[in-house]
């Protein structure tokens, strides 16, 4: 189709998908040691007063591929989409001993790709990055709807490390500081 994009997958899930979700599959739910990230786009309610549901749809776009894109780069799982935010799941399914690092990677790519969108786009908005890292649970979760997904304690305070930070900043929890120690300071 003309005009289209090609979609980006992250071509190291694919090799390790199968082996890996079929692995929960079979146990339902697994304890892993992971790193989370919620990325939440600030300005949302006031956009989408400002400019048409069209425009809306195509900040929303922008957004999440460029999150995906960012999160893919360093071996992340784009796990959620969950309106104007998103959830990614590192360590899992690709076995990374520097996950806590490949998260904070990646959160300094999404702030760097969509402050440069922000300007092509002209439009006044900023994202705000909550990660933490520990042990969840991954699996699928639901009786009626099943939701492949991580939960436990991590997961909301990653969500509420995210839901604090002002636009255009990560804040981390005292768990990620002791796992990624000198990467903080890196730019």
């Amino acid at each position: 189709v003309v005009g289209l994009k090609p979609s980006r997958m992250n071509p190291n899930t694919c090799t390790f998908c199968e082996l890996m979700f079929s692995r929960v599959m079979k146990a339902t739910k697994i304890t892993i040691d992971a790193t989370i990230l919620f990325a939440d786009l600030r300005a949302y309610t006031r956009l989408s007063q400002e400019i048409s549901p069209a425009e809306m749809g195509n900040l929303l776009d922008l957004f999440y591929d460029e999150c995906a894109a960012a999160i893919w780069e360093h071996d992340g799982l784009l796990n959620k989409t969950i309106g104007d935010a998103v959830m990614a799941v590192f360590n899992f399914p690709i076995k990374q001993g520097d996950h806590a690092r490949q998260a904070l990677l990646a959160a300094r790519e999404i702030q760097q790709r969509l402050a440069q969108r922000k300007k092509e786009a002209g439009l006044e908005f900023g994202v705000g990055i909550g990660l933490q890292s520990g042990e969840v649970s991954f699996g699928e979760f639901g009786r009626s709807h099943r939701d492949l997904t991580a939960i436990g304690t991590v997961v909301n305070t990653a969500a509420r490390v995210q839901a604090v930070a002002e636009p255009g900043e990560i804040l981390v929890t005292e768990a990620m500081r002791e796992r990624v120690g000198d990467a903080l300071g890196e730019s």
